[in-house]
């Protein structure tokens, strides 16, 4: 199980948001590229980056930092998220050396166009789904769906989408803990490997993922714990390490 750094892109600048709110902002640097730096030295074997004026906008903003974070680690696997709604947007990531785009929104409101992509750019294709009481949000979390999770990632399963980027908008950024079991029952029911996002703070949220990594948790991002220094990204990878390997137990 992978731990994935997060750097989320705000007006240039690394910050990390509460409940997804763009007016609650804190700030931890103004270089992309030192900041990715950062966590491939601590080891990180994929980083996760988001464009949020760009989730707001519908079209990518911060689009020349993710460029350079790619260009500056070629063989570090990079999936990117925020504004991510056309082909041309998809494709300009791809020839940028970003590995996996993260279609959010878009994926909500237009499922058709989620097995387009996958065709046209097949294995680079994530799904976001960002849940409030287990239900889809969309446009940065501004609008909260009728669909489930779990009813969506069912449909997406044969689409050939890569995984499922799974965030609980009640825990992000609160440092309270992830949400294990819904993120577990996402990948039991939605027949596809899940990444976790939002709540992972510590090492006890790494052991719990690890325990049901078998499910299909194929990775954590964390973001606002590694900033604030109550997850170790390099501890947080060499635990789940053990842990997955044996099993989950230690």
């Amino acid at each position: 199980m992978l731990v994935i750094p997060a750097i989320d892109l705000k007006d240039g600048q690394c910050v990390r948001l509460k409940q997804g709110r763009m007016e609650d902002a804190t700030a931890y640097g103004d270089d992309p590229v030192a900041m990715a730096a950062r966590w491939v030295k601590a080891g990180a074997r994929r980083l996760h980056l988001v464009d949020l004026n760009g989730a707001f906008e519908g079209k990518p903003v911060n689009g020349e930092a993710v460029t350079a974070i790619a260009r500056a680690y070629p063989d570090l696997p990079i999936q990117i998220g925020g504004g991510i709604r056309t082909a041309a947007t998809i494709e300009h990531y791809l020839n940028a050396g970003v590995s996996y785009v993260i279609i959010g929104t878009k994926a909500v409101k237009e499922p058709a166009f989620v097995g387009e992509m996958c065709r046209a750019f097949p294995g680079h294709v994530i799904v976001g789904l960002d849940a409030k009481d287990g239900f889809v949000a969309t446009d940065g979390w501004a609008e909260v769906s009728t669909v489930k999770a779990t009813e969506l990632a069912k449909r997406f399963a044969d689409d050939g989408v890569s995984s499922i980027v799974y965030t609980d908008i009640a825990r992000d950024g609160m440092m309270g803990g992830v949400n294990v079991e819904a993120t577990a029952e996402l990948a039991r029911v939605g027949g596809l490997p899940v990444i976790a996002s939002g709540g992972v703070t510590n090492l006890d949220d790494i052991r719990a993922l690890s325990a049901v990594a078998k499910d299909g948790i194929l990775g954590a991002i964390t973001g606002r714990a590694i900033y604030e220094g109550t997850l170790d990204v390099a501890e947080a990878q060499r635990l789940s390490d053990q842990l997955t390997q044996s099993g989950g137990t230690s």
